[in-house]
């Protein structure tokens, strides 16, 4: 997720007051999961969005094959998707943007169990950068919750996907279609990717989308 930093002073809709909470507790795979949220000196990057609680649920119905697969959450934020695939038999790479890292890795820390420590790592990764650190094609699943919703991103977020995927691999893409540009990301994906809404949440007005490679590799 992109760092936004909170301004103090900007009203908070009562809706997004939860978001200011110290932390947010969940319930997945059979654990208690508590994540420290931190709005003001992280932004958007420090709390929980539906996005992710919705992605958890749906992975958690085992739709989704997770055990002994290799995965990686982008724009990991709180950790959650990533946290959650991990107790679900997942091996799984959470990255996000550097200034993220130490809070990221807090949240992993406090809510992995000892016996999946070795299963779960926490990387910096700025999408577009330094791609080669990872390997290409190496990955089942590549899981992202919103994190469609900067128009600047979506061309190293595109590059991002190609590299780490190959025809095997399944995206994830958990998301609030909050605005056009948000539908432009989704036609760029669709250029590169067979892409099919595989569920929706009225409830919180979130989609999951799921991407294959339709081709071979095609660096950008």
């Amino acid at each position: 997720m992109a760092l936004v930093p909170y301004v103090e002073g900007n009203a908070v809709l009562p809706a997004l007051a939860k978001l200011r909470d110290s932390s947010a507790e969940f319930h997945f795979a059979n654990h208690n999961v508590r994540l420290t949220q931190d709005w003001n000196r992280l932004g958007v990057a420090a709390v929980v969005w539906d996005a992710a609680v919705v992605l958890c649920m749906y992975m958690e119905l085992g739709q989704i094959e997770l055990k002994g697969k290799t995965a990686i959450e982008l724009g990991a934020g709180t950790g959650l998707v990533g946290i959650v695939a991990a107790l679900l038999g997942a091996n799984v790479t959470i990255t996000d943007r550097a200034p993220a890292l130490e809070f990221l890795a807090a949240n992993v820390h406090d809510n992995i169990p000892p016996a999946l420590q070795e299963a779960v790592q926490v990387s910096e990764l700025t999408w577009g950068e330094g791609l080669d650190r990872y390997e290409a094609g190496a990955y089942d699943l590549i899981l992202g919750a919103d994190i469609v919703y900067l128009e600047e991103t979506f061309p190293a977020l595109l590059q991002t996907l190609e590299h780490l995927s190959s025809e095997r691999s399944v995206v994830l893409l958990s998301c609030r279609l909050r605005y056009e540009r948000d539908e432009r990301f989704l036609s760029l994906l669709r250029s590169r990717f067979a892409v099919q809404e595989l569920h929706y949440d009225a409830q919180r007005d979130i989609h999951i989308y799921r991407a294959t490679r339709t081709t071979g590799r095609r660096d950008l």
